[in-house]
């Protein structure tokens, strides 16, 4: 749950302000564990079915044919933008500690670089066959989030303290400029908000039985979970904002120098994280990639076919972030055109469908409000986004 999100929040603060920005990620965190749960209560809606994949309880809720093309291609932009992302994240957290570790030698290497080593890495990992031979990545990967999120909260400390307090204004100077700056941080944090589009399929991996179903386990992690995140993500987002003010980099830990040990092992935290995050995001695309090559293509089942599809896959995710190394708009476009929906509003509207709860009471209130704020957000926040990535775009050399 605890995604590389968490390291732009401190870059949404300065674009939202203090009071907007934290209430934000506070409405965000309330509302998308709210649809949380109704996931984790829907998978076995239907006696001795469960419902293994988003786009099954999108056909439940939906029909079909309607409900699959309502939920399938949402859900795989938004693995296929996470792990981007990563790619993105991955090449510049890499490119981090080499500089912080010998300045003098790869100060100014090309990110292009590094990002070519993080492909290299899940050229490999890639051929795990499914998500429980990722158990032991995604652990690690756990403890590495915590981990670094902690050392962006104590670094930001230590840094606000030695220095005079930076302007804790937004970082535009236009009323224009503020406008679409807050779209963008809206993105920003909806983007940290990821864990829906893969919770169905990991709920699948859970043994289910009368006695004992599913959704009980399950909704113990996604507390867990929850709690972890309303720790790292209102703490780091603080404590970096109040650290650098303004002028805060769209990922923290790229703000934070000193002590250069420190920040290098969080740095290379960071990208051990997303190594495995990228696959956890990855492998319901593998699925469907590979369904439809063998199922309408007739191709036929095996290694190779794996190494074929899942290699190509990976590629692509790396040119364009190779191509589009924007990490802050990048968050913010993504966070609004796909992740507002499968995170905010989708289940919401799911769950008036299939549970159609009474108007007026509790779950209608709480739904409706939450498909308001999920739909604005997708509106809005693409469009601020995509200016981030514009104005990123002026100064950025192709491959460099």
């Amino acid at each position: 749950m605890v995604g590389a999100g968490v390291l732009g929040l401190p870059f949404a603060l300065s674009q939202l302000g203090w009071i907007p920005g934290v209430l934000t990620i506070v409405a965000s965190w309330l509302i998308t564990l709210y649809s949380l749960w109704q996931m984790v209560e829907m998978h076995e809606i239907v006696p001795g079915k469960r419902f293994d994949r988003y786009s099954e309880l999108g056909e439940h809720a939906f029909g079909p044919n309607l409900g699959y093309w309502i939920v399938m291609p949402q859900q795989m932009l938004v693995q296929v933008a996470s792990d981007i992302v990563y790619m993105v994240t991955g090449g510049k957290s890499l490119q981090k500690v080499f500089e912080l570790m010998d300045p003098v030698v790869f100060e100014g290497t090309r990110l292009t670089y590094f990002i070519l080593i993080f492909l290299a890495l899940h050229l490999v990992l890639s051929q795990c066959p499914n998500f429980n031979s990722l158990k032991g990545v995604s652990l690690f990967a756990a403890v590495m989030s915590a981990t670094y999120s902690t050392v962006a909260l104590v670094a930001s400390i230590i840094k606000g303290m030695e220095h005079r307090p930076p302007r804790h204004g937004v970082r535009s100077h236009t009323e224009v400029g503020q406008f679409f700056d807050a779209l963008n941080g809206l993105g920003t944090i909806a983007f940290a908000f990821a864990g829906h589009s893969v919770v169905l399929e990991i709920q699948a991996t859970i043994p289910s039985t009368p006695e004992k179903p599913s959704k009980k386990p399950m909704w113990l992690g996604v507390l867990v979970a929850y709690a972890i995140v309303a720790w790292c993500y209102v703490s780091v987002a603080i404590a970096g904002y109040w650290a650098f003010g303004e002028y805060v980099e769209d990922d923290v830990l790229i703000s934070l120098r000193k002590p250069a040990w420190l920040i290098a092992l969080s740095n290379f935290m960071v990208f051990i994280h997303v190594v495995g995050s990228y696959q956890v995001f990855a492998m319901p695309v593998f699925d469907l990639i590979e369904s439809y090559l063998v199922k309408h293509l007739h191709c036929t089942p095996g290694l190779t076919l794996r190494i074929i599809a899942r290699s190509t896959y990976v590629v692509f995710t790396a040119i364009v972030g190779i191509c589009l190394p924007f990490f802050g708009g990048l968050l913010g476009f993504f966070g609004g055109l796909v992740f507002s929906s499968t995170s905010y509003f989708l289940p919401c509207i799911m769950w008036l469908v299939i549970m159609k709860p009474k108007r007026w009471s509790f779950h209608w209130i709480a739904s409706w409000i939450s498909i308001i704020v999920g739909v604005s957000i997708a509106i809005l926040a693409p469009v601020g986004g995509m200016r981030q990535i514009i104005l990123s775009s002026k100064s950025y050399k192709m491959f460099s």
